[in-house]
């Protein structure tokens, strides 16, 4: 896989309150969280990530998780990248139901498709054309929502792990989530208390070819991910969060 193929998918890894819709979760309808994509300490990309809508359904809540992922001008002027990922969720149990991703990346462009019966155990997948059912568990996540449940559901103090089912690229992935340990970085909110998180992900996944991603998720009540690092071939991909809804004063 070439670097910037590696680059690509790392953009859209990228994903407070305006109305509380569930006081059990860090996170409320309305935050939109913008970051900046470096590389080599280049700012190639700008990625966002927002709830950015609610409705009920039957007895549960629908939340619609949206990233996307756009290229700076050095970034397009030799691989454009104009991704697009939208996640309905059940804003409860924090599982998908229906998944659509808007792959632009360089001449490669691909839309796809997953519907989630988690109750059944299974999803739907569309993609080039062809449509099949596959076997997942029952609370699989996808490459979006897989990030919003690990900051509801895992315990922030060292050594606090989590495994995750991730549906993707046609099969189910197992992912591994591990807290390292406190850390104070800096940002343009000034010294922050993170919890630095380790994403052990086997697979072609969001963020680079194969290994290890790097979350810091503030230890407040938001767990608000302000940064996120992978390496890569030639360096590390960072993103920093620039900009936010939140709801209340980032710092306080």
């Amino acid at each position: 896989m070439r670097w910037h193929h590696v680059f690509a998918l790392a953009l859209l890894g990228l994903s407070l309150p305006v109305h509380a819709a569930d006081s059990t979760h860090p996170f409320r309808i309305g935050e939109r969280l913008t970051y900046e994509v470096s590389w080599l300490h280049i700012t190639a990309a700008t990625a966002v990530m927002e709830i950015a809508g609610m409705e009920r359904a039957e007895s549960h809540t629908l939340a619609k998780l949206v990233g996307t992922a756009q290229s700076r001008p050095v970034l397009t002027a030799f691989f454009p990248v104009d991704n697009r990922v939208e996640s309905e969720i059940d804003f409860t149990t924090l599982v998908p139901k229906h998944m659509t991703f808007r792959r632009r990346e360089g001449k490669k462009k691909e839309d796809i498709e997953y519907v989630f019966h988690q109750q059944e155990g299974t999803v739907t997948a569309v993609r080039g054309g062809t449509t099949e059912s596959l076997p997942i568990p029952v609370g699989t996540q996808d490459i979006i929502s897989c990030l919003y449940y690990t900051r509801s559901v895992l315990p922030l103090k060292p050594g606090a792990s989590l495994r995750i089912n991730v549906y993707h690229d046609k099969k189910n992935r197992p992912v591994e989530v591990r807290v390292e340990g406190i850390e104070t970085i800096e940002s343009r909110w000034g010294d922050m208390e993170t919890a630095r998180v380790l994403v052990i992900m086997p697979f072609h996944g969001l963020f680079m070819n194969q290994g290890n991603i790097r979350v810091w998720l503030t230890t407040d009540e938001r767990r608000i991910p302000v940064r996120m690092k992978a390496k890569v071939i030639l360096g590390s991909i960072v993103a920093d969060l620039v900009d936010g809804v939140f709801g209340v004063d980032l710092a306080k």
